[in-house]
């Protein structure tokens, strides 16, 4: 018996064409077929974070996420010397008192959350530097191709803090030991030893990666929405913390899915699926 595509592409169903994404400042948006580019637009200041930049991704998150049109996200940078060298230190500066600077840091810490939780795969296209909040919302996308100049850092204790969302999930995309060398030493990964980490799934020279991401994200929009929605929330609640029960739900559910029925039908049939998101 043959495997899940042996039969060849599946065929995207047809959709209306996507609203435009609301307007953000420092985040540029286009809409390429299915997918959906966001790019970080700071280009004089490396794309360092405003306090602005936060709620806006999340926005934008949650605006993409209600199109059907779209069935994936690219995230990248301006450029091509810095994806994002994280938060702008001087604006933080700025903060007045305790209640600002947690509040700050919470809205920093839901929007890693909005990405991890977001229906639609994020991929990341790192095309440069990943400092700092750059190199967290680098670990919070599902998947991560950098050009071969790119490189990864959370510096945060060479100016007194810690990455609030980076020390907690690097530990499990690049181990314990790396992730205390990045936090503790300030280490930096380049593009290849973050592949070999586990970071980073693919490595391109710089004029491919945007095109690759995309490319990625189009095959991804060729599979069935809500397994692809499904299979995401299932890898990131992962089986070793007791979500089995979780799992055989989820699953019994996509059973009960149209699109699953079909991807059935087309297997038998030896032709390509026409997925519909139901």
């Amino acid at each position: 018996m043959g495997q899940p595509g042996d039969q060849g592409r599946a065929v995207v169903a047809p959709v209306s064409a996507p609203a435009a994404l609301p307007h953000c400042d420092h985040l540029e948006t286009e809409i390429r077929g299915p997918v959906a580019l966001f790019r970080i637009s700071r280009p004089g200041k490396l794309n360092a974070l405003t306090a602005a930049f936060w709620p806006q991704l999340r926005l934008l998150l949650d605006a993409a996420a209600a199109e059907p049109g779209i069935r994936s996200i690219v995230l990248t940078g301006s450029g091509d010397r810095s994806f994002s060298t994280g938060g702008d230190i001087e604006g933080f500066a700025e903060l007045d008192g305790a209640a600002e600077r947690r509040d700050f840091l919470d809205g920093c810490l839901r929007t890693f959350t909005a990405i991890e939780e977001c229906r639609l795969p994020v991929i990341a296209a790192v095309n440069g530097w990943a400092l700092g909040g750059g190199c967290e919302l680098a670990l919070a996308c599902d998947i991560v191709l950098a050009a071969e100049h790119a490189a990864f850092g959370l510096p945060e204790a060479s100016v007194g803090l810690v990455p609030g969302f980076g020390i907690l999930r690097a530990p499990a995309v690049v181990g314990r030991q790396a992730a205390k060398l990045m936090v503790l030493a300030g280490e930096r990964l380049s593009a290849q030893r973050a592949y070999e980490l586990g970071l980073v799934q693919q490595v391109l020279p710089a004029a491919e990666l945007v095109p690759a991401a995309l490319k990625l994200g189009r095959r991804i929009a060729e599979r069935a929405p809500l397994a692809v929605e499904v299979g995401k929330r299932m890898v990131n609640r992962g089986v070793d913390r007791g979500e089995t029960g979780y799992g055989v739900e989820a699953v019994a559910m996509l059973y009960a899915t149209r699109d699953a029925a079909e991807g059935i039908a087309a297997f038998a049939e030896r032709r390509a699926p026409r997925f519909e998101g139901r």
